[in-house]
C-alpha cells in the first residue's frame, strides 16, 4: 500500500491506496474519542477512522451526501498512527487530552 500524510493548502491530506481501494481525506482538525478519529473541514465532519467492534480491524470512512450514506475501507494501524502523529505535530487535534487513551485502545498493537 502506498500512503501519504502531508500538509497541503493549510490542511492535512491523508491518502492510502492499493490495487483495490483508495481513501483520501483533507481536514483542518481532528476530534479524538476513545475509538474514533473524526475529521473536520470548515467545521463539517468529512470522515472518520473507527475501531468500535473490538477487532483488530481499523476502518476509514468518508462522509458523503445523504443521511446514512458512507464509504468505508479497511486501513492499517500504521497509517492511522501516521495521521495522528501528523495532526499532533500540526496542532490540529481538537482535544489532545484524548490522544493517549486512543493510542492505548486502538493503536496498542503498533
Amino acid at each position: 500500500m502506498d500512503s501519504v500524510v502531508a500538509t497541503r493548502d493549510d490542511r492535512l491530506l491523508a491518502r492510502i491506496e492499493d490495487d483495490h481501494m483508495v481513501f483520501e481525506v483533507t481536514f483542518d482538525t481532528v476530534e479524538v474519542t476513545d475509538v474514533t478519529l473524526r475529521f473536520r473541514r470548515d467545521g463539517e465532519k468529512v470522515g472518520s477512522i473507527y475501531n468500535d467492534d473490538g477487532t483488530a480491524r481499523t476502518m476509514a470512512r468518508l462522509t458523503v451526501p445523504g443521511d446514512t450514506d458512507f464509504i468505508a475501507v479497511k486501513v492499517p494501524k500504521t497509517f492511522v498512527a501516521e495521521i495522528l502523529d501528523a495532526a499532533a505535530e500540526a496542532g490540529c487535534i481538537e482535544n489532545s487530552e484524548m490522544v493517549e487513551g486512543y493510542r492505548l485502545r486502538v493503536l496498542r498493537d503498533e
